[in-house]
């Protein structure tokens, strides 16, 4: 708790407690944390005096806020038009399904952060996915979750020192 309080404060502090800094002072604890706690978001309400639902609004109207921890990898899936045209709602449907995280989610075991947007700008691929930036066209529900089940798990991509000192 007094990590929350201490971050929130000196975020407080920097803005001069302007209620019309909210945005930065959420992009700021946001890139302290990786994504906007509850905790930090209920320290940051109680400081500026304002609404916890008001700091929520804002956070689930802008994309670039997150309220869940990222993954490992950015899973980002095209649901502009000739990608849905193409089959990009049965991709988001099997990847959701396979990997049981929802499109704006991270899943369990952190490893995998899904995304749909409305458009990637290569709409001659469609349908488009992208992976960690690396675009894949013309997938399909099978091609999709392949392409991400071939993704090395955290423990794989750790350094062997590192996989060693947790032994």
């Amino acid at each position: 708790m007094s990590e929350e309080i201490e971050l929130t404060g000196q975020i407080v502090k920097h803005y001069g407690s302007d209620k019309g800094m909210l945005i930065p002072m959420m992009q700021d604890l946001q890139a302290e944390c990786g994504y906007l706690p509850i905790g930090h978001l209920r320290c940051l309400a109680e400081r500026l005096d304002v609404p916890l639902s008001r700091l929520y609004s804002v956070a689930t109207f802008y994309s670039s806020f997150r309220l869940a921890p990222k993954g490992a990898h950015d899973v980002t899936l095209c649901m502009g038009t000739v990608c849905y045209l193409k089959g990009s709602p049965m991709i988001l449907e099997a990847i959701s399904r396979e990997f049981n995280v929802e499109a704006g989610g991270t899943t369990a075991d952190r490893l995998f952060s899904l995304q749909a947007v409305n458009c990637v700008g290569a709409c001659a691929l469609a349908p488009v996915m992208v992976v960690d930036g690396k675009y894949y066209d013309g997938v399909t529900p099978q091609s999709a979750i392949e392409i991400i089940q071939a993704f090395p798990c955290e423990e794989e991509t750790a350094e062997p020192s590192a996989k060693e000192g947790a032994k």
